[in-house]
Protein backbone atom coordinates (compact mmCIF):
# COMPACT_ATOMS: atom_id res chain seq x y z
CA UNK A 1 0.00 0.00 0.00
CA UNK A 2 1.35 3.53 -1.07
CA UNK A 3 2.48 5.65 1.92
CA UNK A 4 0.72 9.17 1.52
CA UNK A 5 2.13 12.23 2.92
CA UNK A 6 -0.23 15.47 3.38
CA UNK A 7 1.71 18.70 2.97
CA UNK A 8 1.54 22.16 3.51
CA UNK A 9 -0.47 21.89 7.44
CA UNK A 10 -1.61 25.36 8.45
CA UNK A 11 -5.01 24.75 10.20
CA UNK A 12 -5.84 22.24 13.12
CA UNK A 13 -8.83 20.90 10.98
CA UNK A 14 -6.74 20.18 8.29
CA UNK A 15 -4.34 18.15 10.47
CA UNK A 16 -7.05 16.59 11.66
CA UNK A 17 -8.73 15.69 8.29
CA UNK A 18 -5.85 14.35 7.02
CA UNK A 19 -5.33 12.08 9.86
CA UNK A 20 -8.85 10.81 9.57
CA UNK A 21 -8.69 10.51 6.20
CA UNK A 22 -5.64 7.96 6.98
CA UNK A 23 -2.31 9.99 5.75
CA UNK A 24 0.62 8.58 6.55
CA UNK A 25 2.88 11.34 7.43
CA UNK A 26 1.75 15.49 7.38
CA UNK A 27 4.43 18.10 6.41
CA UNK A 28 4.33 21.34 7.88
CA UNK A 29 6.39 24.10 5.89
CA UNK A 30 8.99 26.59 7.88
CA UNK A 31 9.95 28.08 4.86
CA UNK A 32 9.37 31.86 3.52
CA UNK A 33 8.21 32.73 0.93
CA UNK A 34 5.40 29.81 0.65
CA UNK A 35 2.10 30.69 1.48
CA UNK A 36 2.13 27.38 3.34
CA UNK A 37 4.70 28.68 5.98
CA UNK A 38 4.21 28.91 9.36
CA UNK A 39 6.31 29.30 12.69
CA UNK A 40 8.29 26.91 14.61
CA UNK A 41 6.02 27.30 17.44
CA UNK A 42 2.67 27.15 15.05
CA UNK A 43 4.03 24.00 13.83
CA UNK A 44 4.61 22.36 17.16
CA UNK A 45 0.98 23.45 18.15
CA UNK A 46 -0.48 21.76 15.19
CA UNK A 47 1.72 18.71 16.00
CA UNK A 48 0.48 18.18 18.91
CA UNK A 49 -0.61 14.82 20.08
CA UNK A 50 -0.34 14.30 16.23
CA UNK A 51 -0.70 10.00 15.48
CA UNK A 52 0.74 10.30 11.57
CA UNK A 53 4.55 11.39 11.37
CA UNK A 54 5.21 15.02 11.36
CA UNK A 55 7.70 16.23 8.85
CA UNK A 56 9.58 19.77 8.92
CA UNK A 57 10.15 21.05 5.33
CA UNK A 58 12.76 23.49 5.29
CA UNK A 59 14.55 25.68 1.97
CA UNK A 60 17.89 27.04 2.95
CA UNK A 61 17.35 25.85 6.81
CA UNK A 62 21.31 26.06 8.33
CA UNK A 63 21.72 22.99 10.43
CA UNK A 64 21.61 24.72 14.11
CA UNK A 65 18.44 26.36 12.94
CA UNK A 66 17.17 23.12 12.10
CA UNK A 67 18.16 21.07 14.97
CA UNK A 68 16.83 23.91 16.85
CA UNK A 69 13.14 23.38 14.99
CA UNK A 70 13.29 19.62 15.22
CA UNK A 71 14.02 20.00 18.62
CA UNK A 72 11.49 22.51 19.55
CA UNK A 73 8.67 20.30 17.55
CA UNK A 74 9.77 17.37 18.08
CA UNK A 75 9.10 16.27 14.21
CA UNK A 76 9.57 12.66 13.27
CA UNK A 77 11.20 13.97 10.13
CA UNK A 78 12.98 16.86 8.14
CA UNK A 79 12.71 17.36 4.24
CA UNK A 80 15.50 20.07 3.82
CA UNK A 81 15.58 22.27 0.25
CA UNK A 82 18.18 23.94 -1.03
CA UNK A 83 21.67 25.33 0.58
CA UNK A 84 22.58 23.19 3.66
CA UNK A 85 20.08 20.19 2.32
CA UNK A 86 23.08 17.45 2.52
CA UNK A 87 24.52 18.44 5.98
CA UNK A 88 20.50 18.72 7.32
CA UNK A 89 19.88 15.47 5.72
CA UNK A 90 22.92 13.69 7.37
CA UNK A 91 22.54 15.15 10.83
CA UNK A 92 18.86 14.13 10.83
CA UNK A 93 19.38 10.71 9.54
CA UNK A 94 22.49 10.11 12.06
CA UNK A 95 19.55 10.83 14.74
CA UNK A 96 16.97 8.02 13.37
CA UNK A 97 14.70 10.61 11.85
CA UNK A 98 12.80 10.26 8.23
CA UNK A 99 14.98 11.77 5.80
CA UNK A 100 12.62 12.80 2.58
CA UNK A 101 15.56 14.04 0.28
CA UNK A 102 14.45 16.16 -3.06
CA UNK A 103 16.72 14.96 -6.08
CA UNK A 104 16.85 18.43 -7.37
CA UNK A 105 19.45 18.86 -4.23
CA UNK A 106 21.77 16.52 -5.11
CA UNK A 107 21.89 14.07 -7.68
CA UNK A 108 20.17 10.92 -7.32
CA UNK A 109 24.03 8.56 -6.61
CA UNK A 110 24.64 11.67 -3.45
CA UNK A 111 21.11 10.75 -1.47
CA UNK A 112 22.37 8.32 0.97
CA UNK A 113 20.87 4.93 1.36
CA UNK A 114 19.03 6.12 4.57
CA UNK A 115 17.38 8.81 3.02
CA UNK A 116 14.24 8.55 0.93
CA UNK A 117 14.51 10.31 -2.51
CA UNK A 118 12.01 12.90 -3.21
CA UNK A 119 11.17 13.76 -7.25
CA UNK A 120 9.28 16.75 -7.01
CA UNK A 121 8.93 19.62 -9.51
CA UNK A 122 10.24 23.39 -8.75
CA UNK A 123 9.88 26.19 -10.60
CA UNK A 124 11.91 29.40 -10.10
CA UNK A 125 12.58 30.08 -6.52
CA UNK A 126 9.94 27.82 -5.52
CA UNK A 127 11.02 24.03 -4.38
CA UNK A 128 8.01 22.15 -4.17
CA UNK A 129 4.33 22.69 -3.93
CA UNK A 130 4.33 24.72 -7.43
CA UNK A 131 1.13 22.64 -8.78
CA UNK A 132 3.31 21.87 -11.44
CA UNK A 133 3.19 17.96 -12.84
CA UNK A 134 6.02 15.94 -13.62
CA UNK A 135 5.97 14.33 -16.60
CA UNK A 136 5.47 10.73 -15.67
CA UNK A 137 6.60 9.17 -18.87
CA UNK A 138 10.14 10.29 -18.64
CA UNK A 139 10.78 10.17 -15.11
CA UNK A 140 14.11 7.29 -14.17
CA UNK A 141 12.27 5.20 -11.96
CA UNK A 142 14.84 4.79 -9.27
CA UNK A 143 15.88 1.62 -8.40
CA UNK A 144 15.26 1.85 -4.33
CA UNK A 145 12.18 3.12 -2.84
CA UNK A 146 11.34 7.38 -3.50
CA UNK A 147 8.28 9.58 -2.98
CA UNK A 148 6.92 10.72 -5.98
CA UNK A 149 5.48 14.81 -5.83
CA UNK A 150 4.79 17.48 -7.85
CA UNK A 151 1.08 18.37 -9.14
CA UNK A 152 -0.49 15.22 -7.92
CA UNK A 153 -3.74 15.48 -6.92
CA UNK A 154 -7.00 12.64 -6.53
CA UNK A 155 -7.99 13.02 -9.95
CA UNK A 156 -4.05 11.74 -11.07
CA UNK A 157 -2.48 9.82 -7.94
CA UNK A 158 -3.45 6.65 -8.80
CA UNK A 159 -2.78 6.98 -12.52
CA UNK A 160 0.73 8.19 -10.97
CA UNK A 161 1.33 5.10 -8.48
CA UNK A 162 0.47 2.61 -11.19
CA UNK A 163 2.73 4.29 -14.06
CA UNK A 164 6.30 4.55 -11.57
CA UNK A 165 5.19 2.62 -8.36
CA UNK A 166 6.44 4.65 -5.95
CA UNK A 167 7.00 3.64 -2.70
CA UNK A 168 5.48 6.85 -1.33
CA UNK A 169 3.33 10.17 -2.90
CA UNK A 170 2.88 13.48 -1.10
CA UNK A 171 0.78 16.24 -2.46
CA UNK A 172 0.45 20.05 -1.23
CA UNK A 173 -1.40 22.45 -3.61
CA UNK A 174 -3.31 19.53 -4.98
CA UNK A 175 -5.53 19.61 -1.94
CA UNK A 176 -6.31 23.07 -1.33
CA UNK A 177 -9.54 25.26 -1.86
CA UNK A 178 -6.52 27.97 -1.24
CA UNK A 179 -3.44 28.41 -0.60
CA UNK A 180 -2.49 27.22 2.50
CA UNK A 181 -6.16 25.91 3.17
CA UNK A 182 -6.72 22.27 2.66
CA UNK A 183 -10.10 20.89 0.80
CA UNK A 184 -11.21 18.00 3.47
CA UNK A 185 -13.06 16.31 0.47
CA UNK A 186 -9.90 16.28 -1.81
CA UNK A 187 -7.36 15.36 1.51
CA UNK A 188 -9.62 12.18 1.37
CA UNK A 189 -9.95 11.39 -1.77
CA UNK A 190 -6.49 11.84 -2.50
CA UNK A 191 -5.28 9.19 0.14
CA UNK A 192 -8.25 6.80 -0.77
CA UNK A 193 -6.89 6.86 -4.50
CA UNK A 194 -3.55 6.52 -3.99
CA UNK A 195 -4.06 3.77 -1.67
CA UNK A 196 -5.78 1.89 -4.06
CA UNK A 197 -3.03 0.29 -5.13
Amino acid sequence: MTWVKVCGLTRESDVSDAVDAGADALGFVLAAPSPRRISTERATVLMDGVSALRILVTVDGPLDAVADAVEITGADGIQPHGLYAGAVALWAQERGLLVLRPVGDGTLDEISQGQIPLLDSATGERHGGTGVPLDWTTIDRPDRRFVLAGGLTPGNVAEAVAALHPWGVDASSGLESEPGIKDAARVAAFVEEAKRT
